[in-house]
This record gives structure tokens, sequence and C-alpha cells, in this order.
């Protein structure tokens, strides 16, 4: 099956994957488009659990106030390089994170990494992470954060 150039760009906008593993995601799903986002999925969390054990040196501090101005949050996020740390994947992956702070309350980042994530129920912190992980290619943690 020949795969177009426009469906690997359609799958790359969705995903954030690289040319190549579009590419081979369509192929090895026979061009379709869920399954070749599974796929990419999958190769993300493979690649998110080889780099846990990493050195995390460079983080970025997040911040939401309330429009009301009566609570807010912060959250410390680390990753391997600066680089990556303004990356803008990494920096909405923090705005999304310290919003659920925000809204959720944790009582600590074990209890924070097992919450489901607002936007998509289905999936916890920790995956959310872990697939941002797979897409970057850095480890990422938590380090801290705090609800006022």
């Amino acid at each position: 099956m020949k795969i177009s150039i426009e469906d690997i760009k359609k799958l790359r906008q969705l995903t954030g994957a690289g040319v190549m593993d579009a590419r081979q995601a369509l192929t090895e799903s026979q061009g379709d488009m869920e399954k070749a986002k599974a796929w990419i999925k999958q190769k993300g969390l493979a690649r998110a659990a080889k780099k846990a054990d990493r050195e995390t040196g460079a983080y970025f501090v997040f911040s939401y106030v309330h429009h009301n101005g009566r609570m807010g949050a912060l959250l410390k996020l680390a990753c391997e390089t600066d680089f990556v740390a303004k990356n803008d994947k990494f920096q909405q992956l923090g705005k999304e994170l310290v919003m659920q702070v925000a809204s959720m309350a944790p009582e600590n980042i074990d209890t924070f990494l097992d919450q489901a994530y607002l936007k998509e129920p289905k999936k916890t912190i920790r995956e959310l992470i872990q697939e941002t992980a797979g897409v970057i290619g850095e480890n990422i943690k938590i380090l801290d954060f705090a609800r006022l």
C-alpha cells in the first residue's frame, strides 16, 4: 500500500510524531489512521520508559492564577535539557499540569500522577507525561507543586 504525503502530514499534526515514525506507523497499520495513532502512542510510551532513569537537570516553573485572583498554583516540571524546557510541547504540558493542580488539589506527586486527566478522563497524568516524553524524546518529571 502506498502511503500519501498528506496522510503523513495529518498523522504528524495529530500526534507530533516525526516523519519516519508517521510513515512507519501508517505502513504498519495499512493506512488506518486510528491504528497508526495507537502505534505511535505505544512507541512513545516505550521510548519514555527507556528514558525514565535519565537525569533531569533542566526545569521550568509554571504558574496559574484563577480569573478571580483567589486561587493559584505553581508547578516545577523537569526535563533533561534547557532546549526541551523551551519546547512548545513541554510548555503546553506544563500549562495543562498546573491547571490540573489548581482544579484538583492533589495531596502529593504520587496522587497527582494517578489522577485522571481532566481533558481526557480515561488517561492518567502519569500517562500524559509519558506520552509527551515519548514524543519529545527526553525524561520528564514533576519536581514539586503548590496550590494556594
